[in-house]
């Protein structure tokens, strides 16, 4: 027997060991922040992140060698905004994340350049 779901039907959950991915751009982002939402994870070198950040970022290093070993110590059932300057570096890393069972990761697509260019405020 085959039962088709109505328009109105719920979305499903993410499955357990599935990571959810979301793509945002810097609009979308801000309100996640604003809503505390999620933990931001800026993935630009300390250089790159002293020069400039999101308000409350944490920053690791993607190109970094322990860059691995790093995220496996945080909390897989939080969600997290990456970012990285333009968005390779983060785009690369939702691999790892996936790889690593993190249940919710949003992208900023973009990244920390198109977060200022909708003028979004960056603490130096």
């Amino acid at each position: 027997m085959l039962v088709l779901a109505g328009a109105n039907a719920a979305e499903p959950s993410t499955p357990p060991n599935e990571t959810s991915l979301k793509h945002v751009d810097a609009k979308q982002a801000q309100q996640l922040i604003a809503d505390k939402k999620v933990v931001v994870l800026d993935l630009r070198t300390p250089t790159e992140f002293k020069s400039g950040r999101i308000s409350g970022a944490a920053n690791v290093d993607f190109l970094a060698s322990d860059f691995e070993e790093r995220i496996k110590g945080l909390d897989k059932t939080k969600s997290y905004l990456v970012h990285c300057a333009v968005g390779g570096r983060s785009t690369q890393s939702l691999a790892t994340f996936k790889r690593q069972h993190f249940q919710s990761i949003y992208h900023l697509d973009g990244g920390l350049k198109a977060w200022e260019k909708a003028g979004m405020p960056v603490e130096k």
